[in-house]
């Protein structure tokens, strides 16, 4: 079964000056992201807005991006939402559209025990052909929910074709417990991408990264990096994209992507979906200013 690595990239949805799903701008964003030799596509998670698209919207955003992407790089899904029931829809969607494989981020808002919980990724995982990926996806800060090594265990063991984690939380302690999974076999990516190299040297698959649609040169030469077994230049790179993601992180990182992608030509917009927050005019022409003093075109 196919597994994600590297660097994969959960993507911006672009949106029109109507609030729709731009469809050209998510096709050039596509074409963007692999263009630059990342790994990895990752439509519909959390920096794509995703709780806040209707399940229509998020088939939508999903359909376009497995077909622009063409087989070049795999493609899987974020499907998890609100209820257990979108999840199960999103999930067969993704199926039938021909993705690589599904992550799956714990239900929000409503704490659940370990047994709930287990039993969720469970349903989910025997919803769909058992040869088709699922990743478990934890984002305890955002989403209530955690999934502990119990958990873990529990939904690997009964379900073959859940093949790994992306853990969102920087625990680098709990990231190695998760690599013990199934005799080692067990995927794990890191959400917080400040710990791309560390995590890969402790044995794990890669960074699941918002900022590298934006700065998609320093990730594909810190893989490579990685790749080639230069600690010392994967360091170096690791140091330079650290900087450069505090900076598009100082203030609603996702709107700072867009406005970086908006400036570059590669969308057209940088609306947000509401409630979320646009950078003001100062903010945007402050970002590009830092950036630029930063070189961030230079690897």
């Amino acid at each position: 079964m196919k597994k994600l690595y590297g660097t994969t990239v959960p993507i911006i949805t672009p949106f029109d000056e109507e609030g729709k799903v731009d469809v050209e701008s998510l096709k050039k964003l596509t074409d963007h992201v692999i263009d630059n030799g990342l790994s990895c596509l990752y439509p519909n998670g959390t920096t794509g807005e995703m709780l806040l698209l209707s399940v229509e919207e998020r088939k939508l955003v999903s359909e376009t991006v497995v077909r622009q992407a063409a087989g070049r790089v795999p493609v899987f899904v974020h499907a998890g939402a609100m209820n257990l029931a979108d999840t199960l829809e999103l999930a067969k969607h993704a199926v039938e559209i021909g993705a690589d494989g599904i992550g799956v981020v714990t239900p929000s808002y409503f704490k659940l025990s370990d047994r709930a919980l287990a039993d969720y990724y469970i349903q989910v995982a025997n919803s769909v052909p058992q040869d088709f990926s699922v990743y478990l996806y934890a984002i305890p800060q955002n989403a209530v929910n955690d999934i502990n090594v119990s958990v873990a265990e529990q939904v690997a063991a009964a379900c073959p074709n859940v093949v790994g984690l992306k853990y969102s939380f920087p625990n680098m302690s709990l990231l190695q417990q998760f690599m013990l999974i199934r005799d080692e076999t067990f995927s794990v990516l890191v959400g917080p991408d400040e710990l791309f190299h560390v995590v890969c040297a402790a044995g794990g698959e890669g960074t699941v990264s918002g900022n590298a649609q934006v700065i998609p040169e320093h990730y594909a030469a810190l893989w490579a990096a990685i790749q080639s077994g230069d600690n010392e230049k994967a360091r170096k790179l690791q140091r330079k994209t650290n900087v450069l993601n505090n900076i598009l992180c100082a203030k609603n990182n996702i709107a700072s992507y867009k406005v970086v992608l908006r400036e570059e030509g590669v969308i057209k917009t940088a609306h947000m979906r509401a409630p979320m927050e646009e950078l003001t005019r100062e903010e945007e022409v402050a970002l590009m200013k830092t950036l630029k003093e930063h070189n961030y075109r230079t690897v």
